[in-house]
């Protein structure tokens, strides 16, 4: 189910890596909830080996009075990370907010890292690192917004040779490029996937396909857009990765109507015959088929949003609030995609609100399920007939009022 980790983890700038040990293991910023601020001074990491369930083993990186992760410019933020293994060892490659590039080293995925060292070509210059180790054993070191750098890494994994360093490997003007570049390697293909401005803000993961890992890259597409994920959204930022045969993007969706707020998502991603990825949409399920809606669906998993709803952060639990929208004047939805409703019997469907206002459910192809009002000083669930339905479908829920949706079912 999309965001794939617990309701209180923001992880943006997600960088999906599967490591020796056959799991698959996401580093990224970390935002922090309620915050106009992004990221922060601690990077923390979780991992999988089916796609569903996460082990989050906490803060791996910081740089702060704890900790200075950068010596040389202490308590800087911490922006995009990415890591990678080589000959035995880990490295963790880390940016701040003064265009700090730097890297750290453990013997675990999950670290203790050492204190990074800056990268000698890099530092001071840009942000957003990635890193990648081609099968020749050569390590390519990338960086940069609105133009990419890139170029060879010696043996020490943080010193890059000079006469291999490229400028305008991806630029704004040509490819949309606008940060977050990462790169994968499929078959005898290098894909730059990249944040893309081309469709107005930067809400695309886009990519583009070379023969060489320096270039030149031809733009490929779009991968995937988080537009509509929040009324505030700006950015997207994120990296496939292939895990047990199956290729996936992983992004991040904005939350509680802010810039901010990230959240880590993933949907599974097909290449056709000519190596080309084909745009998905952004979905409820993620890496499932389809969620089961007889045993519940919480509101925060929402897809797309519109109008005067967003989702926030109440405790330690997400919900989606409405705040007296009309949804026959200003369409205020939310998206769910998609659903099992099972084998089709007559049943009913239940939503647990606080608040006073009116939702009508939705199918794809307009058939309004049901009408609910409600009127609740405290979380209460309400309920309404549905005709029979079967199978996998995407559901709207049309908001009218001030209210709080926790989750809704069918029993």
């Amino acid at each position: 189910m999309n965001p794939i980790l617990p309701d209180t983890c923001f992880v943006p700038d997600v960088e999906a890596r599967v490591m020796p040990d056959g799991r698959l293991y996401l580093y990224g910023s970390w935002d922090h909830s309620h915050s106009d601020y992004y990221c922060s001074r601690e990077a923390h990491c979780f991992s999988t080996d089916d796609m569903i369930h996460f082990v989050d083993h906490g803060v791996i990186f910081r740089n702060d009075e704890e900790f200075q992760g950068m010596p040389w410019n202490p308590q800087s933020w911490l922006y995009a990370p990415d890591a990678i293994h080589k000959d035995g060892k880990y490295y963790y490659y880390v940016c701040g907010e003064r265009n700090d590039e730097g890297v750290a080293v453990a013997d675990s995925p999950t670290g203790p890292f050492s204190p990074a060292e800056p990268i000698e070509g890099a530092n001071g210059d840009s942000i957003d690192p990635t890193v990648f180790v081609d099968d020749d054993g050569q390590a390519y070191y990338f960086w940069g917004q609105f133009t990419l750098r890139g170029g060879k890494l010696m043996d020490d994994m943080k010193t890059l040779i000079p006469d291999t360093v490229k400028d305008g490997i991806l630029t704004e003007w040509e490819h949309g490029f606008h940060e977050g570049a990462s790169i994968r390697k499929r078959e005898d293909k290098y894909y730059m996937v990249y944040t893309d401005v081309s469709r107005g803000n930067a809400t695309c993961i886009s990519y583009a396909i070379s023969d060489n890992p320096l270039g030149p890259y031809k733009k490929g597409g779009v991968i995937v857009d988080n537009i509509y994920c929040d009324p505030s959204s700006w950015n997207n930022h994120g990296s496939i990765a292939e895990f047990k045969g199956q290729w996936y993007v992983f992004y991040h969706r904005s939350s509680q109507n802010r810039k901010t707020c990230r959240r880590v998502c993933v949907e599974p991603i097909y290449f056709d015959e000519n190596g080309y990825i084909q745009e998905v949409e952004m979905t409820s399920s993620g890496a499932e088929p389809a969620l089961n809606l007889i045993e519940g669906i919480p509101a925060r998993a929402a897809c797309r949003m519109m109008g005067a709803c967003h989702i926030t952060l109440q405790g330690d639990r997400e919900i989606l609030v409405s705040k007296k929208g009309g949804h026959w004047r200003t369409r205020d939805w939310a998206e769910y995609k998609y659903l099992d409703f099972g084998d089709g019997e007559n049943r009913t469907f239940a939503l647990t609100v606080k608040g006073r206002g009116r939702i009508e459910v939705k199918l794809e192809d307009d058939t309004t399920l049901c009408k609910l009002s409600f009127d609740h000083v405290e979380a209460a669930e309400v309920t309404a007939p549905i005709p029979p339905v079967s199978g996998r479908h995407a559901l709207w829920l049309l908001l009218e009022g001030d209210f709080e949706v926790h989750g809704f079912r069918i029993q």
